[in-house]
């Protein structure tokens, strides 16, 4: 189901345990404006978006986007080996680190064989995500956006595979 710029903004600000009125304050702006733009009847201007982003801990692509990066199934004449193929984590904790991890996908692999795990990335533990199955997935030629969590306290995880 696909989230309008409302909706995220909303769901943010409730998941902060903020008013409309906070809210507003924080933006410079009055609290009917946030009441439009979570109703969909207006939308911030850009240094607003900005500003909304970085006070939420997340992208600007997240809030903007009003539709989900598809997960697509590449033809086995089209897939890439492994080695073309890179694994990105990206985590945007409530606490405001941002990381990002850009591995190829063929080192991942080497790692899953070792029996290695990804580490703990602030304050996430990555550890807990199933490299055998992402690497399995890629193999079958299954590449975008493969886990998306967004946690209670507003932590933000995305695992993508890309060629």
């Amino acid at each position: 189901m696909n989230r309008t710029l409302g909706d995220k903004i909303s769901g943010l600000r409730k998941q902060r345990e903020m008013t409309q009125d906070e809210l507003a304050e924080k933006m410079g702006v009055t609290s009917q404006a946030v009441s439009k733009w979570e109703n969909n009847l207006s939308i911030p201007d850009l240094p607003i978006l900005i500003a909304l982003a970085d006070l939420f801990h997340v992208t600007l692509d997240y809030l903007a986007r009003d539709r989900e990066e598809p997960v697509r199934m590449v033809p086995e004449e089209n897939r890439k080996h492994l080695e073309d193929l890179l694994l990105r984590v990206s985590v945007l904790s409530a606490d405001g680190d941002r990381i990002k991890v850009n591995l190829p996908l063929a080192l991942v692999k080497i790692a899953k064989d070792m029996g290695m795990e990804l580490p703990q990335v602030g304050g996430m533990n990555l550890g807990n995500l199933d490299l055998e199955l992402l690497v399995s997935l890629a193999e079958k030629g299954v590449m975008g956006k493969l886990v998306e969590v967004e946690s209670a306290n507003g932590d933000h995880v995305e695992v993508t595979v890309e060629g």
